[in-house]
């Protein structure tokens, strides 16, 4: 079980994995619509792992990625991204990404990537 924040602009997005993480047995301990909130929410709440949209209004997900790597180095993030994002999917992997689930959101798939990072990193 992680604690996770969710980052993504569309509320319906933020609810649909909320539900696939709560039932898959994790915490959603906080919520942003954008990368300034993701920034400031990643710093009080000190998640396990972060979902994190690549296109959002105020901050792109990728760059809010590269700011909360700078406070954070370990930080876990997990991007999401629409079909046909590869080239922002790359660059949010070089910039430190540790997956990436595509939307609409497979439950099995977002819950996958989550095991799977919290397992490479528990070692």
């Amino acid at each position: 079980m992680a604690n996770i924040l969710v980052v993504d602009d569309a509320a319906f997005m933020r609810l649909m994995l909320k539900e696939i993480l709560t039932k898959g047995g994790h915490h959603v301990i906080g919520e942003a619509a954008n990368g300034v909130e993701a920034i400031k929410k990643y710093s009080e709440l000190k998640p396990d792992l972060v979902t994190m949209d690549i296109t959002m209004p105020v901050l792109e997900g990728v760059d809010a990625l590269i700011q909360i790597k700078q406070v954070d180095p370990n930080a876990k993030i997990i991007m999401c991204s629409a079909m046909g994002q590869q080239l922002m999917v790359v660059k949010a992997i070089k910039a430190g990404a540790k997956d990436f689930i595509v939307k609409p959101f497979q439950p099995d798939r977002v819950l996958e990537a989550i095991k799977k990072l919290l397992a490479s990193t528990s070692r």
